[in-house]
């Protein structure tokens, strides 16, 4: 009876070996930086094209929120997006990919730029100041990029999405194209406030995502959003809103929607 326990939790660990197996591409890389505007350091997640180590070539940079979730199912517990799966397949309109991780039990603290009445959080400007003056200095540094606002990209879903779009309106001079998938616009009405009080440049670029199966607030928080960016004087060309029928919260959801958010951030010239 002993030995048949031992070899079942013998068993069970090896699949569970198993199935945490990395599926990162070869192409994804980690270092790890001190983060001192959030007291703490940051695991960040760098993909380089294939051309890379081939070419002399500069690269557009995008910045993606939630790290743990965009290349390996290893370190995603509720599945991976496959951001470098499908980066491996291009041939041209290459970018570098900087994930940065999100901060666990702190996710919510540091991913709203105003806090929420029940959950707390609001140190968003702390994480990108964080972005700002301190990583992207040293990824441009470290990595041939092209450091213009127009070549720097910034993504993210749910709290990651709502930070990604307030980070283009607050910071048009470090980034210029936002994917905002799923945002988290409920968290506070001060992001409304913000549009409303603020000049959005004719480089700005959005690309909106959101599914129907994603709870009552979230389709009509989007659509609230974008008919006040075109109040505003935003451009159609500068704006794409996909509502998907059917589409839930998840990271399937988003993963099966980020090439063609990709390839329109990319090929839509400032």
């Amino acid at each position: 009876m002993k030995k048949t326990l031992l070899y079942f939790c013998f068993l069970v660990l090896s699949i569970a070996e198993c199935v945490a197996q990395s599926t990162a591409s070869n192409q994804v890389s980690t270092f790890s930086i001190e983060a001192p505007q959030l007291k703490t350091h940051k695991t960040i997640w760098v993909y380089t094209p294939k051309s890379y180590k081939q070419s002399k070539s500069s690269y557009p940079v995008m910045y993606m929120f939630d790290a743990q979730n965009l290349f390996d199912a290893k370190t995603s517990y509720v599945g991976e997006w496959k951001v470098d799966e499908y980066l491996d397949t291009l041939k041209d309109k290459e970018v570098i990919v900087i994930g940065i991780e999100h901060g666990n039990e702190k996710r919510l603290e540091e991913l709203t730029p105003y806090p929420h009445d029940k959950y707390g959080g609001g140190k968003g400007d702390a994480f990108m100041q964080f972005i700002i003056q301190t990583l992207k200095p040293h990824i441009d540094v470290s990595y041939r990029t092209q450091p213009e606002p127009e070549h720097t990209s910034i993504f993210g879903a749910s709290l990651g999405g709502l930070m990604a779009f307030y980070a283009t309106i607050k910071y048009p001079d470090t980034f210029s194209k936002a994917g905002v998938f799923s945002p988290s616009f409920w968290v506070n009405n001060k992001i409304y406030e913000l549009v409303s009080s603020t000049d959005i440049p004719e480089t700005s670029k959005f690309f909106f995502l959101v599914g129907t199966n994603e709870g009552d607030s979230m389709v009509p928080d989007q659509e609230k959003m974008v008919a006040l960016l075109f109040d505003k004087g935003v451009s159609k060309s500068q704006i794409q809103n996909k509502i998907i029928e059917g589409g839930e919260h998840n990271e399937a959801f988003w993963g099966s929607n980020f090439p063609k958010a990709y390839q329109w951030l990319i090929t839509t010239h400032n």
